[in-house]
Protein backbone atom coordinates (compact mmCIF):
# COMPACT_ATOMS: atom_id res chain seq x y z
CA UNK A 1 0.00 0.00 0.00
CA UNK A 2 2.70 2.30 0.46
CA UNK A 3 4.07 2.40 -2.83
CA UNK A 4 0.81 2.32 -4.09
CA UNK A 5 0.21 5.18 -1.91
CA UNK A 6 2.99 7.47 -3.92
CA UNK A 7 1.25 7.50 -6.86
CA UNK A 8 -0.90 10.60 -8.28
CA UNK A 9 -3.38 8.39 -8.97
CA UNK A 10 -4.95 5.64 -7.26
CA UNK A 11 -8.50 4.01 -6.36
CA UNK A 12 -9.43 5.70 -3.24
CA UNK A 13 -12.61 3.44 -3.00
CA UNK A 14 -11.17 0.52 -3.27
CA UNK A 15 -8.13 1.68 -1.12
CA UNK A 16 -10.90 2.52 1.82
CA UNK A 17 -12.63 -0.69 1.72
CA UNK A 18 -9.65 -2.36 2.30
CA UNK A 19 -8.56 -0.04 5.02
CA UNK A 20 -11.96 -0.57 6.94
CA UNK A 21 -11.39 -4.10 7.05
CA UNK A 22 -7.74 -3.65 8.52
CA UNK A 23 -6.83 -1.72 11.36
CA UNK A 24 -2.85 -2.15 10.71
CA UNK A 25 -3.30 -0.25 7.30
CA UNK A 26 -5.93 2.37 8.70
CA UNK A 27 -3.46 3.32 11.93
CA UNK A 28 -0.53 3.78 8.60
CA UNK A 29 -2.97 5.86 7.00
CA UNK A 30 -3.30 8.10 10.30
CA UNK A 31 0.22 8.20 10.48
CA UNK A 32 1.07 9.25 6.78
CA UNK A 33 -1.00 12.53 7.69
CA UNK A 34 2.31 13.66 9.08
CA UNK A 35 4.13 12.09 5.81
CA UNK A 36 6.19 15.20 4.02
CA UNK A 37 5.65 13.35 0.89
CA UNK A 38 2.70 15.38 -0.35
CA UNK A 39 1.53 12.03 -2.84
CA UNK A 40 1.20 9.60 0.40
CA UNK A 41 -0.17 12.49 2.43
CA UNK A 42 -2.60 13.79 0.06
CA UNK A 43 -4.03 10.16 -0.59
CA UNK A 44 -3.90 9.04 2.63
CA UNK A 45 -6.15 12.20 3.13
CA UNK A 46 -8.21 11.23 0.30
CA UNK A 47 -8.95 7.67 1.76
CA UNK A 48 -9.72 8.86 5.09
CA UNK A 49 -11.76 11.66 3.79
CA UNK A 50 -13.82 8.57 1.70
CA UNK A 51 -14.03 6.77 5.29
CA UNK A 52 -15.63 9.33 6.92
CA UNK A 53 -17.74 10.04 4.26
CA UNK A 54 -18.87 6.05 4.51
CA UNK A 55 -18.41 4.58 7.40
CA UNK A 56 -17.73 7.54 9.86
CA UNK A 57 -18.46 5.09 12.67
CA UNK A 58 -14.90 3.52 11.94
CA UNK A 59 -12.95 6.80 12.32
CA UNK A 60 -14.69 8.37 15.58
CA UNK A 61 -12.74 6.93 18.10
CA UNK A 62 -9.35 8.90 16.03
CA UNK A 63 -11.26 12.21 17.30
CA UNK A 64 -8.55 13.45 19.58
CA UNK A 65 -5.78 12.75 17.46
CA UNK A 66 -6.76 14.27 14.63
CA UNK A 67 -7.87 17.51 16.38
CA UNK A 68 -3.74 17.64 17.63
CA UNK A 69 -3.85 18.64 13.71
CA UNK A 70 -5.67 21.20 14.22
CA UNK A 71 -2.47 22.90 16.09
CA UNK A 72 -0.02 22.00 13.81
CA UNK A 73 2.00 24.99 12.01
CA UNK A 74 1.44 23.05 8.42
CA UNK A 75 -1.73 24.21 6.44
CA UNK A 76 -2.50 20.93 4.65
CA UNK A 77 -2.23 19.52 8.20
CA UNK A 78 -4.93 21.71 9.71
CA UNK A 79 -7.21 21.53 6.43
CA UNK A 80 -6.80 17.58 6.49
CA UNK A 81 -8.27 18.33 10.40
CA UNK A 82 -10.98 20.48 9.09
CA UNK A 83 -12.49 18.72 6.59
CA UNK A 84 -12.24 14.80 8.45
CA UNK A 85 -13.47 16.66 11.89
CA UNK A 86 -16.63 18.22 10.22
CA UNK A 87 -17.45 14.47 8.59
CA UNK A 88 -17.15 12.96 11.73
CA UNK A 89 -19.70 14.78 13.37
CA UNK A 90 -22.40 13.97 12.10
CA UNK A 91 -21.91 10.56 14.42
CA UNK A 92 -20.01 12.37 17.19
CA UNK A 93 -22.49 11.23 19.91
CA UNK A 94 -20.39 12.05 23.05
CA UNK A 95 -20.44 15.70 21.43
CA UNK A 96 -16.48 16.16 21.64
CA UNK A 97 -17.01 19.39 18.65
CA UNK A 98 -18.62 21.27 21.37
CA UNK A 99 -15.26 21.04 23.48
CA UNK A 100 -13.43 22.10 20.41
CA UNK A 101 -15.53 24.65 19.22
CA UNK A 102 -13.60 27.48 20.23
CA UNK A 103 -9.90 26.09 19.23
CA UNK A 104 -11.87 25.00 15.53
CA UNK A 105 -13.29 28.60 14.96
CA UNK A 106 -10.39 30.10 16.70
CA UNK A 107 -8.48 28.95 12.85
CA UNK A 108 -10.37 31.99 11.12
CA UNK A 109 -7.74 33.98 12.42
CA UNK A 110 -5.29 31.52 11.10
CA UNK A 111 -2.33 33.62 9.27
CA UNK A 112 -3.72 31.32 5.92
CA UNK A 113 -7.00 32.56 4.63
CA UNK A 114 -7.18 29.15 3.14
CA UNK A 115 -7.49 27.69 6.47
CA UNK A 116 -10.51 29.96 7.14
CA UNK A 117 -12.12 29.78 4.05
CA UNK A 118 -11.92 25.81 4.38
CA UNK A 119 -13.75 26.08 8.51
CA UNK A 120 -16.26 28.50 6.11
CA UNK A 121 -17.27 25.96 3.58
CA UNK A 122 -17.23 23.06 6.36
CA UNK A 123 -19.51 24.71 8.92
CA UNK A 124 -22.41 24.18 6.78
CA UNK A 125 -21.56 19.93 7.34
CA UNK A 126 -21.46 20.75 11.38
CA UNK A 127 -24.57 23.13 11.68
CA UNK A 128 -26.72 20.19 9.93
CA UNK A 129 -24.82 17.32 12.28
CA UNK A 130 -25.43 19.84 15.12
CA UNK A 131 -28.63 21.99 15.55
CA UNK A 132 -28.09 23.32 18.94
CA UNK A 133 -24.89 25.09 18.08
CA UNK A 134 -26.09 26.25 14.95
CA UNK A 135 -26.71 29.65 16.12
CA UNK A 136 -23.18 30.23 17.16
CA UNK A 137 -21.60 28.96 14.03
CA UNK A 138 -23.87 31.31 12.36
CA UNK A 139 -22.59 34.30 14.43
CA UNK A 140 -18.71 32.86 13.81
CA UNK A 141 -19.15 33.13 10.52
CA UNK A 142 -21.41 36.43 10.34
CA UNK A 143 -17.99 37.86 12.08
CA UNK A 144 -15.71 37.20 9.41
CA UNK A 145 -15.18 40.70 8.49
CA UNK A 146 -13.37 41.26 12.50
CA UNK A 147 -10.72 39.14 11.63
CA UNK A 148 -7.47 39.89 10.40
CA UNK A 149 -7.29 39.02 7.05
CA UNK A 150 -7.04 41.46 4.12
CA UNK A 151 -10.48 42.53 2.78
CA UNK A 152 -10.34 40.90 -0.63
CA UNK A 153 -9.54 37.68 1.39
CA UNK A 154 -12.41 38.00 3.41
CA UNK A 155 -14.46 38.70 0.31
CA UNK A 156 -13.53 35.21 -1.08
CA UNK A 157 -13.88 33.56 1.78
CA UNK A 158 -17.45 34.63 2.44
CA UNK A 159 -18.55 32.85 -0.92
CA UNK A 160 -17.65 29.51 1.31
CA UNK A 161 -19.50 31.04 4.27
CA UNK A 162 -22.60 31.49 1.60
CA UNK A 163 -22.59 27.34 0.52
CA UNK A 164 -22.37 26.85 4.51
CA UNK A 165 -25.37 28.79 4.54
CA UNK A 166 -26.95 27.44 1.94
CA UNK A 167 -26.59 23.87 3.73
CA UNK A 168 -28.84 24.78 6.73
CA UNK A 169 -30.59 27.77 6.05
CA UNK A 170 -33.82 26.04 6.08
CA UNK A 171 -33.09 25.18 9.70
CA UNK A 172 -31.47 28.31 10.78
CA UNK A 173 -33.25 30.68 13.26
CA UNK A 174 -31.42 33.87 12.94
CA UNK A 175 -32.65 33.78 8.70
CA UNK A 176 -32.89 37.91 8.42
CA UNK A 177 -28.96 38.66 9.86
CA UNK A 178 -28.15 35.43 7.17
CA UNK A 179 -30.03 37.74 4.36
CA UNK A 180 -28.88 40.60 5.34
CA UNK A 181 -25.27 39.70 5.24
CA UNK A 182 -25.57 38.30 1.76
CA UNK A 183 -27.46 41.12 0.92
CA UNK A 184 -24.14 43.19 1.87
CA UNK A 185 -21.88 41.29 0.02
CA UNK A 186 -23.42 42.36 -3.43
CA UNK A 187 -20.90 45.37 -3.12
CA UNK A 188 -17.96 43.11 -2.08
CA UNK A 189 -14.94 43.37 -3.95
CA UNK A 190 -14.84 39.77 -5.53
CA UNK A 191 -16.85 38.87 -8.34
CA UNK A 192 -16.70 35.75 -7.61
CA UNK A 193 -18.53 36.19 -4.30
CA UNK A 194 -20.84 38.93 -5.87
CA UNK A 195 -22.03 36.02 -8.11
CA UNK A 196 -22.43 33.80 -5.37
CA UNK A 197 -24.66 36.06 -3.17
CA UNK A 198 -26.84 36.51 -6.27
CA UNK A 199 -27.19 33.31 -6.64
CA UNK A 200 -27.71 32.23 -2.79
CA UNK A 201 -30.54 35.09 -2.82
CA UNK A 202 -32.32 33.58 -5.58
CA UNK A 203 -32.22 29.94 -4.60
CA UNK A 204 -33.99 31.07 -1.46
CA UNK A 205 -36.39 33.09 -3.03
CA UNK A 206 -35.02 35.95 -1.31
CA UNK A 207 -33.36 37.98 -4.49
CA UNK A 208 -35.21 41.82 -3.95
Amino acid sequence: MALELNKKEIDIKAAAKKAIKDDKLLAELLENLWSKNENIRYNSHKILFFITEENPQKLYPKWDYLVEFLDSDNTYHKLSAVHLLANLTKVDKKNKFDKIFKKFYGLLEDKSFITAAYVCGASGKIAKAKPKLQTKITNRLLSIDKTHHQQERKDLIKAYIFEAFEQYFDQAKNKKKIIEFVRRQMDCQSPKTKKAAKEFLKRIGSNS
